[in-house]
C-alpha cells in the first residue's frame, strides 16, 4: 500500500509540469501542493491536490483547461470543470502517468490543514500506518469519498488522531502493536462511540464534545452533522457536515472488528496456520487492476528514471522531505547542471569489503529518511569515507584521471560529476579549498588505512551506492563505483 519511490518520484514530475503551464500562463501565481500527497498519507492510486494562489476577479476554469489538453499534458476525455461545486475544481488525469489530479483556486485552507497533520505525524509515529490501512479498507468498499456516502480523507485522519489523544498507550511509537491499535479504533467507531450526541475535537490535546454544545458555535446555524468533527483551524465548521454516509461507515468499521476478533481468537484453530489467508488480508484487499497498474509503473518508468538520477539530480517539489526546497523549476534545473565539476577520490580495491547490514549499527545511517524520500542524496558512509578529500576539479572536457589515465583495474579512482554554478569566484574557492586537502591528503590516508585495518575479514561493508563489477560478498573486480547522487558543499 506504500508507494514505491519510481511512484513518488512520477507524482513529483507531474506535480512540475502542471506548475510550469500554471507559471507560463500566470507568472505572477503560485502553485502549492495539499491533501494526502503534500502529507505523505496517500495511496499509490490517490488523486494529487494542487491549489493555483493569484489574483483574478473571475477564476480561470476553462483557460487552464483548455492550455492542460492543448499542450497534451490530461487526457483530453479526463479533463472536467465542477465549476458549480461549493469548491470550483479542474480535475484531470495525466496523460503520460495515468495520476489524477485535481486543481483548485486560491483555497489556502487545504495547504494551512496539511501543514497541521504533519505536526500530528511527528506527535503520533504509528498515525501514518493506521490511516493508510483504514484508507485501503474505505477505498474497497467506496466509503473513502463523500459523494459516495462514505467520509473525506481530512475527517479519517481527525478521528485517528482522537483516537490517539485520547486512547493514550505507554509506548506509541514505531514497535507499539499496530494489529492492537486498529482492533481498538475500530471497536471505538464501530460499537463504542456515539454518534447521536457526541462530537470530536483534537484541539488542545482532544476532547469529545456535546453536540449541544458545538450547535451554539455553528457559523451556519444548521445542526451538527451525524459524524461531527471541529474545525481545528477554523472554530465553528463542522469537517463532517456532508457525511451523510457515516453510519455506513460504522457499519463498516464494526464488521471489521467482528471479523478480526474472530481471526485472532485463541478458538480458531487455524490461527497459527501460515498457509491460511493473513488477518489483515480477510478485511483488506487489493484489486487487480491496481497490482497491473502498479506493475506497468514500475516496467515502465523505473529504468527510465533510474537512468536520469544517474545524469542528473533532481530537485522538484517533495513533499515527504523539507531540506528539499519547493518550486524550483525547469528553467531553474537546466542551469544547474549547465556546468559540472569532476571530483576524484582515490580508492583502494584490495581493502573494500561489504559489512553485514544485518549486524551493523549503521543501518539507520545508511537509510533515506522515514518519509521514503525518493529525492533523499546518496552518502557513503563506509570507514574510508572518513576525512576523504579531492584531488582534482574542473575538466570540462572529459573523465580523466590525475596522472591522464582513463581509470579501470584495481585501484582506479572514482569520478563523481556534481551540478554547480560556474561563477569566478566560486572556482577560486574550490581550487584553494581543494589545494589545502591536498596538502592534507597523507595524513588523511594513514588514517583511513588505520579503520581499513580493524576491519576483520569476515565483515562486509555497505556503501549504499550502485556499484559495477561487484559479485556477492567478494571484492570488487573494478575500482570503478558510479554514485547516483553525491552533494559536495565548499567552504
Amino acid at each position: 500500500m506504500v508507494p514505491t519511490q519510481t511512484e513518488h518520484a512520477l507524482r513529483v514530475q507531474v506535480v512540475a509540469r502542471i506548475e510550469q503551464i500554471v507559471l507560463n500562463l500566470w507568472p505572477a501565481a503560485r502553485v502549492e501542493m495539499f491533501g494526502s500527497f503534500r502529507t505523505g498519507l496517500y495511496l499509490p492510486t490517490s488523486d494529487i491536490d494542487l491549489v493555483v494562489i493569484g489574483l483574478w476577479e473571475k477564476l480561470p476554469l476553462r483557460t487552464l483547461e483548455n492550455e492542460l489538453i492543448n499542450r497534451g499534458i490530461a487526457e483530453p476525455m479526463s479533463v472536467r470543470v465542477l465549476d458549480k461545486a461549493s469548491v470550483p475544481i479542474v480535475k484531470l488525469t495525466d496523460r503520460e502517468t495515468q495520476v489524477k489530479v485535481d486543481i483548485s483556486f486560491n483555497m489556502q485552507s487545504g495547504v494551512q490543514s496539511a501543514e497541521l497533520i504533519k505536526d500530528f505525524k511527528r506527535k503520533y509515529p504509528v498515525l501514518a500506518k493506521l490511516v493508510l490501512v483504514l484508507k485501503q479498507f474505505l477505498l474497497q468498499r467506496d466509503l473513502n469519498e463523500v459523494f459516495t456516502g462514505g467520509i473525506s480523507s481530512y475527517s479519517l485522519i481527525l478521528m485517528c488522531i482522537s483516537f490517539l489523544q485520547l486512547h493514550p498507550r505507554a509506548n506509541q511509537n514505531q514497535t507499539t502493536n499496530l494489529g492492537v491499535l486498529l482492533l481498538e479504533f475500530l471497536e471505538l467507531y464501530g460499537r463504542k462511540f456515539n454518534y447521536m450526541k457526541t462530537g470530536i475535537s483534537v484541539k488542545n490535546g482532544g476532547r469529545y464534545i456535546p453536540k449541544e454544545e458545538l450547535q451554539r458555535e455553528m457559523i451556519d446555524g444548521h445542526r451538527p452533522s451525524l459524524l461531527c468533527i471541529e474545525d481545528p483551524l477554523t472554530p465553528g465548521n463542522d469537517i463532517g457536515r456532508s457525511s451523510y454516509g457515516a453510519l455506513q461507515v460504522k457499519q463498516a468499521f464494526e464488521y471489521a472488528y467482528i471479523v478480526l476478533m474472530q481471526a485472532v481468537s485463541p478458538l480458531n484453530k487455524f490461527l497459527n496456520d501460515c498457509n491460511r489467508q493473513s488477518i489483515l488480508g480477510r478485511i483488506i484487499r487489493v484489486t487487480d487492476e491496481v497490482i497491473e497498474y502498479r506493475k506497468w509503473i514500475k516496467e515502465t518508468f523505473e529504468s527510465r528514471l533510474k537512468a536520469a538520477q544517474t545524469i542528473v539530480p533532481t530537485i522538484l517539489n517533495d513533499p515527504l522531505n523539507p531540506h528539499i526546497p519547493l518550486h524550483l523549476q525547469p528553467q531553474q534545473q537546466q542551469q544547474q547542471v549547465q556546468q559540472h565539476q569532476q571530483i576524484i577520490y582515490n580508492t583502494n580495491s584490495s581493502s573494500n569489503r561489504r559489512r553485514n547490514s544485518l549486524s551493523s549499527v549503521d543501518t539507520s545511517e545508511e537509510s533515506m529518511d522515514s518519509d521514503g524520500d525518493s529525492n533523499s542524496v546518496s552518502r557513503d558512509i563506509s570507514p574510508t569515507s572518513i576525512n576523504r578529500s579531492p584531488e582534482l576539479v574542473h575538466d570540462h572536457h572529459g573523465m580523466h584521471h590525475p596522472n591522464g589515465t582513463t581509470g579501470g583495474g584495481g585501484g582506479g579512482p572514482v569520478v563523481v560529476l556534481t551540478s554547480l554554478p560556474a561563477h569566478g569566484h566560486e572556482t577560486d574557492n574550490n581550487v584553494i579549498n581543494l589545494a589545502l586537502a591536498q596538502q592534507q591528503q597523507q595524513q588523511q590516508q594513514q588514517q583511513q588505512q588505520q579503520l581499513l585495518d580493524g576491519i576483520n575479514e569476515n565483515q562486509m561493508i555497505n556503501y549504499n551506492v550502485s556499484t559495477k563489477g561487484f559479485v556477492g560478498d567478494k571484492r570488487f573486480r573494478q575500482g570503478l563505483i558510479e554514485f547516483n547522487v553525491w552533494k559536495l558543499r565548499f567552504n
